[in-house]
């Protein structure tokens, strides 16, 4: 993973938000609340909360008297969540690195995270302080994508970034968000760090967008793959953007596009 992978500043939490949030995240988000309501906890972290996708559809879900803390390692990811979160007394929010969570040991009956252990430059460690801060028989639940050739309009878009810049194609996509997806090492990682009963489910959904040029926008200009394509030539940010929508275009027609999204739902009790 690129030290920029995890960098999500400027004006990419806006557009996250806005394109890539409705495009692949709603669908999860909604998942994953119904998944944390089962659990009813009564203290909940979570990890990675970006804008917040998962931290308004959780909060909806849950009872007045849970006390709710959402985190993210970029700030700038946390402002747009809490702008979009209406004033709630049961949330609070805190800048925070996964790998060194601060809360006390013990502190939560659940941990959340939605799309955010493939950024961890360590998972295991990672791992371990979500297990650090349960509770004993707490739960820590999280997702991560599958490979990227089993999320359609992801594949797209880098294939077609490797035709405007053949020489050094932007890999981000591929590399991070893609790049967690074998079973077996999450397993182990989970293991390492003192986990035993593991469970992981492979969860298919359908991502959807009003234009080609959404999907463009979403994954371009909207993730870190932003930063990609500027390093190689700033000024065909926009020409890049326009090949891959065109690129979609051809792939999925002219108005409203849809592709498969497949992602992998795991639950690890302490």
């Amino acid at each position: 993973m690129s030290a920029t992978d995890k960098v999500f500043a400027g004006s990419v939490p806006k557009l996250y938000d806005e394109y890539l949030v409705p495009l692949i995240f709603s669908v999860y988000a909604d998942d994953m609340a119904r998944r944390v309501a089962a659990l009813s906890p009564s203290t909940l972290l979570e990890i990675a909360a970006g804008t917040g996708a998962v931290t308004r559809a959780v909060a909806a879900a849950l009872p007045a008297d849970v006390r709710y803390v959402a985190t993210d390692l970029n700030e700038p990811m946390l402002a747009v969540a809490m702008q979009r979160q209406s004033k709630d007394p049961r949330m609070s929010w805190r800048q925070a690195d996964a790998l060194a969570l601060p809360f006390d040991d013990a502190s939560f009956d659940l941990v959340c995270c939605q799309f955010g252990a493939m950024f961890f430059p360590d998972r295991t460690k990672g791992f371990a302080e979500a297990k650090r801060v349960l509770k004993p028989d707490g739960t820590f639940l999280f997702s991560v994508w599958d490979r990227i050739e089993d999320n359609v309009f992801a594949d797209d878009a880098t294939i077609a970034l490797g035709k405007v810049f053949p020489e050094d194609p932007p890999r981000f996509m591929a590399r991070t968000p893609h790049g967690y997806h074998d079973k077996a090492v999450i397993r182990t990682d989970l293991e390492r760090a003192g986990f035993a009963d593991i469970s992981i489910e492979t969860l298919s959904a359908t991502s959807r967008a009003p234009t080609a040029e959404d999907v463009a926008i979403a994954y371009c200009q909207g993730t870190p793959l932003r930063g990609e394509i500027e390093a190689r030539d700033a000024s065909r940010l926009q020409a890049a953007t326009e090949a891959v929508a065109e690129a979609i275009r051809k792939r999925h027609g002219a108005g409203p596009v849809e592709a498969r999204i497949q992602a992998l739902v795991i639950t690890a009790r302490r």
